[in-house]
């Protein structure tokens, strides 16, 4: 009998620990109807026959099997190279997933508490003031004190006041340009502490806690873990998240042996057609596409890395998993439900979600606007790539482009249409 429950115990350890990695398996093993499926399939490539996109990756996984997973079109159009699977792409604000994680990791250790003022790790953060009048024609501005400090919270889920450089509001454009502060698309050997200290600065668009303002709340973020942790915030990343989950791909800067898996950037031109988009363009300041092509050193916590779809679904796995993927963990699975539960009170995203600790969560209401089920997790990044999870259905989903002003950003949302589907439980 004894050696009957020690073989059960033993099986048992092993479905459990396999079933954390995330291997592919037949789509109807984890209820998925693979005819419908394929009108994924035959979408993707409609968008790639009409010229509107050159190439897509995307991956669906359930209960940590993948059902779905696959590369579409090209690379590079011009030179007919197939869009692969493992292709590297500029994930942008997917970033401030791992950034998040990265924080809480700290925030587990017993490093800081949430509501603990930014100030006390970043002083140039303290006694913030708050823009009361703004003359655009000039840029000039009156300020007056803030009600009350920015907390680490706030940052968390954006509501410090905290504007965007680039692809934010008039007033904040203006404002951190003057200052040379910009989105960080490849600031090369810049300093992370000399931008995020003069940030601290600036004057907020609002009062910490008032108004939901996606901004640069992340990057200060990815200081603050370079400042508790006393390591970069590359180095953080490897050691602590990239390599125990088995991250392969996942960078600031890529290794050179690497360059040629980084997909091109597409944009399209006043007439809807797309082309290349050249290594620098001029948009409210100039953006650098090559970015992690180069030896760079400023680390942005809110847009800096790149990554593939098989990388940062595991990283959701882990999430989905509790916290913990091949034996590993990164989290406590009550750390998971802090970060996926509503933090900004009566405010929302949008007209229906809410935002977490990292996250845009799928409210009630929206959970009618599309299949996603109440409690689903999201975000995407500027270059055109997008994710969710579902932790009701077990089900994550990626998809990837590489857009400037993606002109096929619907169908992101139809691909999620098809997932859920394509369910056939």
């Amino acid at each position: 009998m004894r050696n009957f429950l020690f073989f059960f115990l033993l099986i048992a350890v092993y479905y459990t620990s396999s079933a954390q990695k995330l291997v592919e398996v037949a789509p109807d093993s984890q209820h998925f109807s693979a005819p419908r499926l394929a009108r994924i399939d035959a979408l993707i490539k409609k968008y790639i026959d009409a010229g509107t996109i050159n190439g897509v990756t995307a991956l669906i996984a359930r209960n940590g099997k993948i059902v779905y997973y696959r590369g579409f079109g090209y690379d590079d159009r011009e030179n007919k190279k197939p869009m692969k699977r493992d292709a590297i792409f500029r994930i942008a604000s997917q970033t401030k997933a791992i950034t998040s994680v990265a924080v809480m990791m700290l925030y587990e250790e017993g490093k800081f508490l949430l509501d603990d003022p930014v100030s006390k790790f970043i002083h140039s953060f303290k006694n913030p003031r708050v823009i009361e009048k703004y003359n655009e024609k000039d840029t000039t501005y009156t300020t007056v004190p803030a009600t009350r400090e920015i907390t680490i919270r706030d940052l968390l889920n954006h509501t410090s006041g905290i504007g965007y450089a680039q692809i934010g509001s008039n007033i904040s454009n203006a404002i951190y340009a003057k200052n040379n502060i910009r989105s960080f698309y490849g600031e090369g050997s810049k300093s992370l502490a000399e931008d995020m200290q003069k940030l601290g600065s600036l004057p907020l668009l609002h009062n910490p806690g008032e108004k939901f303002t996606y901004g640069l709340n992340t990057d200060v973020l990815g200081y603050l873990v370079e400042v508790v942790s006393e390591m970069s915030l590359a180095d953080f990343f490897q050691r602590r998240i990239f390599a125990p989950l088995g991250m392969k791909d996942t960078y600031f800067y890529l290794p050179a042996e690497k360059y040629d898996r980084l997909v091109f950037t597409y944009i399209p031109d006043s007439t809807g057609k797309i082309q290349k988009m050249p290594d620098e363009l001029n948009d409210n300041g100039i953006i650098r596409i090559n970015y992690p092509k180069t030896n760079g050193s400023y680390y942005s916590g809110g847009a800096g890395l790149s990554s593939t779809v098989f990388d940062y679904a595991t990283f959701l796995q882990m999430l989905l998993n509790g916290g913990v993927y091949n034996g590993q963990r990164i989290l406590s699975r009550n750390t998971i439900r802090m970060m996926t539960t509503g933090q900004i009170g009566n405010l929302t995203i949008g007209e229906e979600d809410v935002f977490g600790l990292g996250f845009g969560i799928v409210t009630e209401k929206g959970s009618g606007r599309y299949p996603t089920p109440e409690g689903t997790y999201y975000w995407g990044g500027a270059w055109g790539t997008d994710y969710w999870v579902d932790p009701k259905e077990k089900i994550i989903g990626l998809i990837y482009k590489q857009f400037w002003n993606d002109p096929a950003s619907d169908l992101n949302s139809k691909f999620k249409v098809m997932t859920y589907a394509a369910l056939n439980d």
